[in-house]
């Protein structure tokens, strides 16, 4: 927003010079609510500060609301929306202060420079979909999510403004008959069931700024708010203009029915980047001679490392398994098998060889296939099917076809149940991971994420209510909440038989984590530790966090808590990692970072023991097996680094995608089974390569 004088008509002209100790230097806009103005603070840091109207002030049921804006944008703070600074709902004019971001509003922008160019769309619509991430985590839902109230800042788009935001524990309610939002933006059911609204309408929200952004007009286009209203509830939206490339998705934001709606995390792996596609190749060896692209079935066949059990370390979990959870829209659709389901190979099944392999096992779908290993499988999902491969050489075991649209995230094998889309959906089934054939379905709470251990699933719900369903049945075992108010995330680990609950408090200055055990609910231990935590990882009995920045969302340091003990041990990095993603190997935690910056801090030791730039803008999260990490570039690169050391020693050829251009966030990761590393790209090959030697690849 460009700072404007004071100027103006009646009460308003007579601005306060102060709000708290904090000096008002210009007025930057001014909305229903009230007036916001830049200021300084005391050390000269540039903020925005928002003064209710005099008039509003002295409204009872005004002043609730504000307190909520204050308690819903002090829950949010983080790096995709402006960090509450200070406040004070109780002053005869109250006020919020959040720090000064410079740019224009989405509104101003498209005022001024007309519609967005396509890899603008899509950038701001990642971004968008972050952004509704972090904040429906903690409980909120906005409400008013439109373009006036997105900023355009140079790190991405920022959403502000939570004065009609619901925290799902407030004692504050709509009034009966009383629409609160902007009618344009605002989502079915908020005129139809005003009490009933949850994350999903942001969502629809979303969709509609983005045919804003996209068109300059929104989907729904009448200059009768009436007409609007009812538009959005029984007509279709007009996307017109919207790019080929997103209108899709689009579309399925703007669903009547919010179960029909994506999550944010959905969009976010259907907005998947590419951007990595022209890393350039800098600090890898020279490839040998005559090496290319991993060879398809059929091609000369290197001498491999003598095989062990497939799915030792697999992605979620291990050891035999007997059911393939899907989620999906609808029931299960049976398709074609390229060939029978065998009863397939004993995990403990030695070849003699092993060749690398590449396959297209779905060809013409889109997306990265995102895989995980387990009861002798390869189990992948990409969007509308799931399927399995044989390990040893790509082949078709089963596939599936499901009614889904996207994938959102790899199948996370727990003992009894592998689930293909881990963050949840209307409903989720278990299938036969021989056949592939359905054993039981499940329908979900809207919005409900799923987390998997050893033979239970986890499903959290909105209002923090996390149940515990048996996987051999699908039947509720115990219900509860475990981290207090507001919706906690929930993690678990290969080899760990506790799941773990963590609730970052609104500043960021502590995190509570409640260990449980997953087939009784019942709670082990808990602990409140300093920071803002995020688990990555379990080994011998510890706990491994990532200490992220709770304003922009850069990883610190890097912390170990061992219950026992009750001790805890903080590593600070000596440069913070963005956006980092983390492994545990031992007591090694690898992270890399967005822009490539891979590092190893030893936790024992307390120090970083390398970092290394890889050049590529954005991987997946790392893997590793002791002697080297391994992550997936969004080109389809599968890279090595050596673990002791740090330097880089390997890749694959890549594999662009003829909708590579839609990608934009991380690559699913590697999966490692027994020697083994399978990857995926984004031209929708699997592929597997022997780890002895990654230089040869």
């Amino acid at each position: 927003m460009t700072p404007r004088g004071n100027t103006g008509a009646g009460a308003e002209a007579e601005l306060p010079e102060y709000a708290g100790h904090y000096r008002l230097e210009a007025r930057l806009g001014s909305g229903g609510m009230g007036v916001v103005h830049l200021a300084r603070s005391t050390s000269g840091m540039k903020l925005a500060v928002k003064v209710v109207h005099a008039e509003f002030a002295r409204d009872p049921e005004f002043r609730g609301r504000f307190r909520q804006e204050v308690a819903a944008a002090r829950k949010v703070s983080g790096a995709f929306t402006a960090p509450v600074v200070d406040a004070d709902p109780e002053a005869g004019r109250p006020w919020m202060a959040t720090l000064f971001i410079p740019g224009p509003t989405l509104s101003d922008e498209v005022k001024r420079n007309g519609a967005m160019e396509p890899a603008q769309l899509r950038r701001l619509m990642a971004g968008l979909a972050e952004a509704l991430r972090d904040i429906h985590r903690v409980g909120v839902v906005h409400r008013d999510l439109k373009p006036s109230n997105v900023l355009l800042a140079e790190d991405g788009p920022k959403v502000i403004d939570f004065g009609i935001s619901r925290p799902k524990d407030s004692e504050l309610r709509t009034e009966t008959g009383k629409l609160i939002g902007t009618p344009p933006f605002m989502a079915p059911e908020q005129f139809r069931r005003p009490r009933e609204v949850g994350p999903a309408a942001d969502i629809f929200a979303l969709g509609s700024v983005m045919v804003h952004a996209a068109t300059g007009r929104g989907p729904f286009d009448s200059d009768s708010p009436y007409v609007v209203a009812y538009q959005v509830v029984h007509d279709e939206p007009d996307l017109t203009g919207v790019p080929e490339s997103i209108a899709p998705l689009v579309r399925r934001c703007l669903a009547k029915e919010p179960e029909e709606r994506p999550t944010p995390d959905e969009l976010m792996r259907e907005l998947r980047s590419v951007a990595a596609s022209y890393d350039t190749q800098a600090f890898i060896p020279a490839q040998r001679s005559g090496e290319g692209p991993a060879p398809k079935s059929g091609a000369e066949r290197p001498a491999p490392p003598a095989r062990g059990r497939v799915g030792r370390r697999a992605a979620v979990g291990a050891g035999a398994l007997g059911l393939v959870v899907v989620a999906a829209l609808a029931s299960v659709l049976p398709a074609g098998r390229d060939e029978p389901a065998p009863a397939g190979p004993h995990p403990r099944t030695k070849a003699a060889s092993f060749s690398s392999w590449s396959v297209k096992p779905v060809p013409g779908a889109a997306g990265m296939p995102q895989c995980s290993a387990g009861a002798g499988r390869l189990l992948c999902a990409q969007p509308g099917v799931v399927f399995a491969l044989s390990p040893a050489d790509g082949r078709l075991l089963w596939r599936r076809t499901v009614a889904t649209r996207s994938s959102s995230g790899p199948p996370a094998v727990s003992a009894l149940l592998v689930q293909p889309y881990a963050d949840g959906g209307p409903r989720f089934a278990a299938l036969d991971p021989a056949s592939g054939d359905e054993v039981w379905k499940r329908r979900l709470a809207p919005g409900a994420a799923v987390r998997y251990t050893d033979r239970m699933a986890l499903l959290t719900e909105a209002d923090g209510q996390v149940t515990g369903v048996d996987g051999a049945s699908g039947k509720a075992m115990w219900s509860r909440r475990l981290a207090g108010r507001g919706r906690p995330s929930v993690d678990s680990f290969p080899g760990d038989p506790l799941a773990y609950a963590t609730s970052t408090s609104a500043d960021g200055s502590s995190t509570r984590v409640v260990a449980v055990d997953p087939q009784s609910g019942e709670v082990r231990w808990q602990a409140r530790l300093d920071g803002a935590l995020k688990p990555v990882g379990t080994e011998d009995g510890s706990v491994f966090f990532l200490s992220v920045d709770s304003v922009y969302g850069e990883t610190k340091a890097v912390v170990r808590y061992t219950p026992s003990t009750r001790s805890a041990r903080r590593v600070t990095l000596p440069v913070a990692s963005e956006a980092a993603h983390a492994t545990v190997r031992g007591d090694i935690v690898y992270l890399l970072a967005t822009g490539g910056s891979l590092e190893a801090v030893d936790m024992g030791a307390q120090k970083q023991l390398w970092r290394v730039e890889t050049s590529v803008s954005r991987g997946s999260a790392p893997v590793a097996d002791g002697r080297y990490v391994y992550f997936t570039a969004g080109d389809g690169r599968l890279l090595a680094v050596d673990a002791r050391k740090g330097v880089l020693v390997g890749q694959t050829a890549a594999r662009l995608g003829a909708e590579s251009a839609k990608v934009m966030s991380a690559p699913p990761a590697p999966v490692l089974a027994d020697g083994h590393v399978y990857a995926a790209a984004p031209d929708g090959t699997v592929f597997a390569m022997a780890t002895r030697d990654p230089s040869g690849w």
